[in-house]
């Protein structure tokens, strides 16, 4: 017998923004796809038909089928690399298998969320999923980069947390000093809104969440780079944690 056949969903890029070298926002519209905020979907695009890439949304699912992705370019990864440099409005990608059960109760305690690089992504479909709710509970997202040029949402995020009362984002940058290599995708889309440096908490994620003790009645989700989930993790664990309160996703 053959393989049951995989359901996929067609949405048409109707956006694609380069902010970085490495890094490109991707906004679709097509048909509604079935998945909950903090899931990852498999992707298929014209670039490189023959490969299914697993992205996570970084908004909630909608009826009016909108939908956008961060991606970053992992050296040797020929699908993300193509996405950042070659994507193009009117493309049309395949959508299937909703999976991960990577999620917090809207009614449940105070919750803190962590975030490496484009593990922002499905962090902020859950944080605007949870903005429909009547009383979210509070919501503390630590986001992390290695200089403060790599926080490549720091406007969106600064202004989200201005927009909802429950929700206060921490940036966190390895080193306080950009790197001397130009980026000229960062010149372009250089913006003056932004969390200002002197906001900014230095340190590793795991270092700085660490400081801030055990975690003992929060939910807390760790998403971001398999190095950094795990180092986050472990920290979290060492400094009193229950591990039943953590959830962690590596991308």
């Amino acid at each position: 017998m053959g393989q049951p056949h995989q359901q996929e969903w067609t949405a048409t890029v109707v956006g694609h923004h380069r902010l970085r070298n490495d890094l490109a926002v991707i906004r679709l519209i097509g048909e509604f796809v079935p998945f909950a905020a903090g899931q990852s979907v498999q992707v298929r695009v014209p670039q490189q038909p023959g490969v299914r890439r697993r992205l996570s949304p970084a908004l909630p699912p909608s009826l009016d089928g909108k939908m956008e992705f961060h991606v970053r370019a992992v050296p040797g990864g020929w699908c993300s690399s193509a996405i950042v440099a070659d994507t193009k409005p009117g493309d049309e990608w395949q959508i299937s298998a909703p999976y991960g059960s990577f999620a917090v109760d809207p009614d449940g305690e105070e919750i803190i969320m962590i975030a490496g690089g484009t593990g922002l992504a499905p962090l902020r479909a859950q944080i605007l999923d949870l903005a429909r709710h009547s009383d979210p509970p509070r919501t503390y997202l630590f986001i992390g980069g290695r200089s403060p040029r790599d926080l490549y949402a720091s406007d969106m995020l600064y202004l989200l947390a201005d927009e909802l009362p429950w929700l206060t984002v921490i940036p966190v940058v390895d080193d306080p000093d950009d790197p001397g290599l130009v980026d000229e995708w960062y010149e372009h889309s250089r913006v003056e809104v932004g969390f200002p440096l002197d906001d900014m908490l230095v340190g590793t994620l795991a270092e700085v969440v660490g400081s801030h003790g055990a975690f003992e009645h929060q939910q807390v989700l760790v998403c971001g780079s398999p190095n950094m989930v795990r180092a986050t993790v472990t920290r979290l664990l060492d400094t009193g944690t229950p591990p039943e309160r953590i959830q962690f996703e590596g991308i």
